[in-house]
């Protein structure tokens, strides 16, 4: 028996990177008496619990326990339930998600396909007998009701249990593939950002419901060469130029009579948003195929017929929002838009903000105000390199709310706002409930001011690591960086370098927040000067900064190479001997590093890469790449591998460490055999290591932990630094 401590690996993969026991997922009453919020017991507790907050009181209480709801049995996932989570990237365990009524005093959930509600005042939960597995319950707007999906049929039960029936069932499909109501089909899942498939009126006498018909999805097979005794997976999965499901959306009475919303599905095939409150007729974003242009729809729930409120368009695509197209109280279209080479935030027709400001969402709409979430833009007075604020947006102008640097959030209603703020100089994330003085101007003081209510306090464990990072520019294009150094370092000496990379859409990692930078830190004190660069292509600049990556994803790695010739001007960086490893988008990243790039990088560490763009799904590969029939040349290019062999590929040969999950549904593991084959075929030695049963995630405590030091090693014996 031993007391040595954990390594940080292990306790990295045991924390979930530190995120157990940290709460989340928060809710406010109406009237601001209540805070609804999930968080594990301990830093070590994947399971999380349903707390309430009483925020006249600041007093917290169990709503909700899964240990005592299923009375300490272990969890048992439905295959929908498991896909569902690998969507949102989930690793917590217990109740990862809930969704309450109007007054949030209603809460629903699953525990192992299970129903289960709690009432929040009281604080007493219990399980609702109805056919399983359960799927993404959710109470009506009085609480009356909980509408649910369960072998792809959404039904309705009474909140004390009764009368449980269906209001949609699956027609028989003779063919191939499933038909279900009430769920989000795969790409909207994975891309679009809609997980739900179905929404309550807030009279709470109808629902919108979306069908999905997957059978014309082209199936592909997923197995696990370590357990030959199971059957393989069998998944739709709408490659980039393929067929999509077919979705369509209908009203529902509580009756079972439906309607059916018409627009042009043709034209227009992408269910993006759907938004039904009581400020106006149910809204709808929807897409083209190309993503070049969209229409915001106004539904009349009678007769199904929709009407256009708004219409965009771009040359390059059109981007997808969190909290948009929304009705503001007064009933004015609420959205982010990309106008005058600025992202900002439009209420009605006008913009409301300008290029100082980069609008990445929108938290609250209230009568008085926008509450939005947003990074500097091209024309603020300082780049504030990684940050992310809050603020309050109306016609007279613009209030942050946030004020240290940092990345923040905010959930808000009932004049109570709960801002979780996280920081460069301190561990994990803190969350503070605040109330607001009478105010109705932005910038205006509030008569009494903000007040701090309370704090949730997180029940993580401190890392135990402090990230030595500086955050800076690099290169002519004034990238944004992360520089991190081994702790303890005096300066004697250049040291090997470690690119550490997402470098593509939707994943900034260039982030003003100390656990976003624990693992590039802990490669730092291996002996490496890592830097994180956030190239075009990233979020949080400006729209042309994302763009810019248009039929060329390659532009992403000629930033990673300028920032890092740029920064090797002021930071003590070895330029002959650089290595870059990076997962998913970054894993394909440093695939290219290294076959396109020899002169600049010695080694290379690709997880999960995107080897074959041919291979990876419609929504986000057209995008960005277009139609692979119409546009062969640029998904040839941006690949690491053709039908030819390599793509490309430059000389010297550079070590090469491939890294795949057999079970990943996302990037499946053919990228990865497809690369490996290719480079055999070239004569290029490379190493490959497949990790049996895992997916696109690495939840499994001893696989996350084993694969960070395998990877040292890697670097170290390819860099020569052993």
């Amino acid at each position: 028996m031993t007391n040595e401590p954990l390594s940080f690996p292990r306790r990295y993969a045991r924390t979930q990177r530190f995120t157990s026991g940290a709460p989340r997922a928060f809710t406010v009453s109406p009237d601001g008496s209540r805070v609804a919020f999930l968080r594990s017991p301990s830093g070590t507790e994947r399971a999380n619990q349903l707390w309430v907050l009483d925020v006249p009181e600041g007093h917290e209480r169990v709503a909700a326990d899964p240990v005592a709801l299923l009375g300490g049995a272990a969890e048992h996932l439905s295959p929908e339930e498991r896909a569902r989570r690998e969507r949102s990237r989930e690793g917590g365990a217990g109740i990862v998600g809930y969704a309450t009524d109007t007054a949030v005093e209603l809460a629903s959930f699953t525990l192992s396909g299970r129903l289960f509600t709690a009432e929040l005042r009281a604080g007493t939960a219990r399980e609702l007998p109805v056919p399983g597995p359960v799927i993404d319950p959710r109470p009506s707007p009085d609480g009356t009701l909980v509408a649910y999906v369960s072998g792809g049929a959404l039904r309705v039960v009474g909140a004390e249990g009764e009368n449980d029936r269906a209001l949609a069932e699956p027609e028989r499909n003779p063919g191939p593939g499933t038909v279900s109501y009430g769920l989000a089909e795969f790409i909207a899942a994975e891309e679009m950002g809609r997980s739900r498939g179905f929404w309550w009126s807030p009279e709470g006498d109808r629902l919108l419901v979306a069908r999905v018909d997957d059978t014309p999805v082209q199936r592909w097979w997923i197995s696990d060469p370590a357990r030959p005794e199971a059957d393989p997976q069998r998944v739709a999965y709408p490659r980039a130029g393929s067929a999509n499901a077919e979705v369509r959306l209908f009203v529902f009475g509580l009756d079972g009579v439906r309607t059916e919303v018409s627009w042009d599905r043709a034209r227009y095939p992408y269910l993006a948003h759907v938004h039904w409150s009581a400020a106006g007729a149910p809204l709808l974003l929807v897409q083209a195929r190309d993503q070049r242009s969209q229409l915001f729809l106004a539904v009349d729930p009678d007769t199904g017929v929709t009407r256009m409120v708004h219409a965009d368009q771009d040359p390059s695509w059109l981007d997808l929002f969190p909290g948009v197209p929304c009705w503001s109280p007064g009933g004015q279209l609420v959205r982010i838009a990309d106008e005058g080479g600025a992202r900002v935030l439009a209420f009605g027709e006008r913009p409301l903000t300008g290029a100082q400001l980069h609008v990445r969402a929108v938290l609250d709409v209230s009568a008085d105000d926008v509450l939005v979430a947003a990074s500097a833009g091209e024309a603020a007075s300082s780049p504030e390199t990684g940050e992310v604020h809050v603020y309050r947006v109306n016609e007279l102008g613009l209030e942050r709310v946030s004020q240290e640097p940092g990345v923040h959030s905010a959930v808000r209603a009932g004049g109570v706002t709960v801002l979780v703020s996280s920081v460069p100089d301190r561990p994990g994330a803190q969350v503070q409930v605040l109330r607001e003085g009478d105010r109705r101007k932005v910038g205006v003081p509030p008569a009494g001011g903000w007040g701090k209510l309370a704090t949730i306090p997180s029940y993580a464990e401190d890392p135990g690591l402090s990230p030595r990072v500086t955050l800076t520019q690099g290169g002519a294009r004034k990238i944004p960086c992360a520089v991190l150094m081994p702790t303890g370092y005096d300066g004697d000496g250049p040291l090997p370098v470690l690119m550490d990379p997402y470098g593509g859409p939707h994943g900034p990692r260039v982030l003003a927040a100390h656990n976003a930078h624990l693992t590039s830190q802990w490669f730092a004190d291996q002996g490496f000067a890592v830097v994180v660069a956030d190239g075009r292509g990233t979020p949080g600049r400006s729209p042309g900064w994302e763009k810019a990556v248009h039929e060329d994803l390659t532009v992403s790695l000629d930033d990673q190479v300028e920032a890092l010739h740029g920064l090797a001007e002021r930071f003590p960086l070895d330029l002959s001997r650089v290595a870059i490893r990076g997962w998913s988008y970054g894993g394909w990243l440093a695939g290219m590093a290294v076959l396109r790039r020899p002169d600049v990088f010695h080694a290379g560490i690709a997880g999960a890469p995107v080897a074959d763009w041919r291979l990876y799904d419609t929504h986000y590969t057209e995008r960005y790449l277009g139609d692979p029939a119409a546009n062969p040349a640029a998904y040839a290019d941006s690949s690491l591998v053709t039908d030819e062999g390599l793509s490309a590929p430059a000389d010297p040969h550079r070590p090469l460490m491939i890294v795949h999950g057999l079970a990943d549904d996302n990037v499946v593991v053919a990228h990865a055999l497809r690369l490996s084959s290719a480079l055999l075929a070239a004569g290029r030695p490379h190493e490959v290591l497949p990790l049996s049963g895992v997916t696109h995630m690495t939840p499994q405590e001893t696989v996350a932990e084993n694969l960070l030091l395998l990877q040292v090693d890697f670097l170290k014996r390819s860099l020569g630094m052993d």
